[in-house]
């Protein structure tokens, strides 16, 4: 599945790219999952290893035993309104973990191995949000990973929402030079009061840098960390059109590598966190993977050149001739997306609701024996 390139030819971008593989990217300090994150729900569907440094997020038709009253009753509630398969139902089936705290600012990072075969309709999700703390002004930084038919690449994708900003989403999609279900690689967003910055291993894929024209679209609020995997049938392969198919189910997605680095804040009380987390916001911004020096920049450059296939910047069926002040116009990118059904046809406007309460699972999150 190696996006357009195969053998020599593949392993030599490989290189000039500086795609390594997942433990090599960042001298950084892991985190087994009970240090520092909670099961969010799915029930048996999450798996957590015997040394409890790495997790399988499972994607089934039900999420095993464990289904209480309460989330039946949502699902009747739900089933009644129509609204089932685009809204709640896709919770029931997959499985998902989250942060034990939020954060202001960071340096997050797993390295995840996706599901193989047939994967159409599936997401895999690694992110950061407060939803769940400010639902109407919520902040988010996504990476999405969306499934498709056998033989077809995986679509890895990233998104950048601030106060709520969800009409104006700033995605990009991009293919990559490997496969990313034969072994892990590392996906890391870094978050700084200046910039953002997106990695596949040690190469920046996407820069954000904050200006005053972004004004509250530029996320400014601790934030949650969490991966997931549900059914995104309703959107996630060809606009919809093409949907999930529960007889390749299992779907196994695995996360290792776990990093979370910032300043740990409480979602009530943030009036002195900007002056209680300077220190550790200095300390982050000098670390390696927040200098993008010119060795870094060329590789991100030839990185979009080579396989970033949709950008929020040319879309004009959504935006139409809105300007974004992040973007910068480059020519032989906007030219290129019109190879890409990406960017033929209009995308449902379909908000993907994948949150869920910060209370964690009431299974027993012990690992495996």
């Amino acid at each position: 599945m190696a996006a357009t390139l195969t053998g020599a030819s593949s392993m030599v971008l490989f290189v000039l790219l500086g795609l390594v593989t997942a433990t090599e990217a960042f001298d950084v300090p892991t985190l087994t999952f009970g240090e520092g994150f909670s099961h969010l729900f799915g029930n048996d569907n999450l798996i957590r290893s015997a040394d409890d440094r790495s997790v399988r997020l499972t994607l089934n038709r039900y999420s095993g035993r464990g289904r209480d009253v309460l989330v039946a009753t949502f699902v009747v509630f739900f089933l009644l309104r129509g609204e089932c398969v685009t809204k709640w139902c896709m919770w029931f089936s997959g499985s998902g973990f989250i942060s034990s705290d939020l954060y202001e600012h960071g340096f997050f990072s797993a390295s995840i191995k996706l599901p193989k075969d047939y994967t159409a309709g599936v997401v895999v999700a690694f992110y950061t949000s407060n939803g769940d703390v400010f639902p109407d002004t919520h902040d988010e930084l996504d990476f999405e990973f969306l499934g498709n038919v056998r033989g077809k690449d995986w679509r890895i994708q990233t998104n950048v929402y601030g106060n709520g900003s969800t009409t104006r989403g700033r995605e990009e999609r991009y293919l990559v030079p490997f496969d990313p279900t034969e072994e892990p690689h590392l996906y890391s967003i870094l978050w700084t009061p200046d910039y953002i910055i997106f990695y596949i291993d040690d190469v920046p894929i996407r820069e954000v840098v904050r200006s005053d024209a972004m004004g509250g679209d530029f996320p400014s609020k601790p934030m949650s960390v969490y991966a997931t995997i549900w059914d995104g049938s309703s959107w996630a392969t060809s606009y919809g059109r093409i949907k999930i198919n529960y007889k390749y189910a299992p779907y196994v997605s695995e996360f290792s590598d776990l990093v979370l680095r910032g300043c740990r804040v409480d979602p009530i009380q943030q009036v002195d966190s900007a002056d209680r987390c300077a220190e550790a916001v200095e300390e982050l911004m000098s670390a390696d993977y927040a200098l993008l020096t010119p060795r870094k920049r060329a590789a991100m450059r030839r990185f979009r050149e080579r396989y970033m296939i949709y950008s929020f910047c040319y879309d004009q069926h959504r935006y139409g001739n809105v300007t974004f002040p992040d973007c910068d116009y480059v020519s032989s990118e906007h030219s290129r997306f019109g190879e890409w059904g990406d960017n033929k046809f209009p995308p449902k406007e379909v908000r993907r609701a994948r949150r869920r309460s910060r209370k964690p699972s009431a299974v027993d999150d012990q690992p495996s024996k």
